[in-house]
């Protein structure tokens, strides 16, 4: 029995451990700044309401102490202080899923709210010279062009939109091979009447196919998934220090006490607890 106690001691330790460097992920994540590295960051002032930072803010401090005694008391095997832990995490761990909540409300809300946005920028020739010069820099790099389509631009396409064209198909496969680009390939083709900083005759212009707003979705709803993903962990290693202290603490309650037997002159048997050795 001592030495599954001593088991049972070292795995809350370890768990322990494990709620320290959450609340230190948590700190991390939740005072570095991470909007400065979303494109077009303008587009999504209203969208950022709720982030979850204050929540990784407040918490992350409140996880570390709250880590620290927990270690100190499984390491001590106090159980007073161990029932004392578990209750302070497991208030901690209802407020955190209260007040988090709203995460994963806005994770849902993120497309219909972004699609609005969307709109309210086209078209993008219109746009302000901030959203249309970050936009270029997207569209450079992740070789895509508009929002939903190159059409977000009408016919004021920027060069950052254009792509080198597919090299062209044997004859035979000439009308199928350039259904598949059109329809598939990276580069769409489009008029010359899209480009007026040309002026010559009908020339073939091609541009990328790929639209740049689910990179952008992507961008945005990269941060509150990886803060649910953070809240979600703490969630799991809390719930596991819970059980382990509290089954420490509470370990000499119900476990069973040993007994020993006798017979007395009637031939009745008695159970009654074993001495201790101390």
């Amino acid at each position: 029995m001592a030495g599954c106690r001593s088991y049972l001691q070292g795995l809350s330790i370890c768990v322990t451990v494990l709620l320290l460097v959450s609340g230190l992920v948590m700190i991390g994540v939740g005072f570095a700044s991470m909007e400065g590295n979303t494109p077009v960051a303008e587009l999504f002032d209203q969208l950022s309401t709720i982030d979850g930072l204050l929540v990784l803010q407040v918490f992350g401090p409140v996880t570390v102490i709250l880590s620290v005694l927990g270690i100190c008391a499984a390491t001590l095997d106090l159980t007073p202080l161990l029932l004392v832990f578990s209750a302070l995490v497991f208030v901690e761990f209802v407020a955190m899923m209260v007040v988090a909540s709203p995460l994963v409300q806005s994770q849902t809300q993120m497309d219909s709210e972004v699609e609005e946005v969307f709109l309210n920028v086209t078209p993008l020739h219109r746009a302000d010279l901030y959203i249309q010069t970050e936009l270029s820099k997207l569209q450079a790099s992740d070789s895509c062009c508009g929002l939903r389509s190159y059409e977000d631009w009408q016919n004021q396409l920027p060069a950052s939109c254009f792509c080198t064209p597919p090299s062209p198909p044997p004859a035979s496969d000439s009308q199928l091979s350039s259904q598949q680009v059109n329809s598939e390939g990276p580069c769409v083709m489009v008029g010359s009447n899209h480009n007026p900083s040309t002026a010559q005759v009908a020339e073939e212009l091609w541009v990328h196919s790929k639209p740049c707003g689910p990179i952008l979705k992507s961008y945005m709803s990269f941060p509150i998934k990886l803060r649910i993903g953070i809240i979600s962990a703490f969630a799991t290693i809390a719930m596991a220090a819970i059980a382990l202290c509290l089954t420490l603490g509470l370990e000499e309650y119900w476990k069973t006490p040993p007994v020993e037997t006798t017979v007395d002159d009637f031939d009745r048997v008695k159970y009654q607890p074993k001495p201790s050795p101390t």
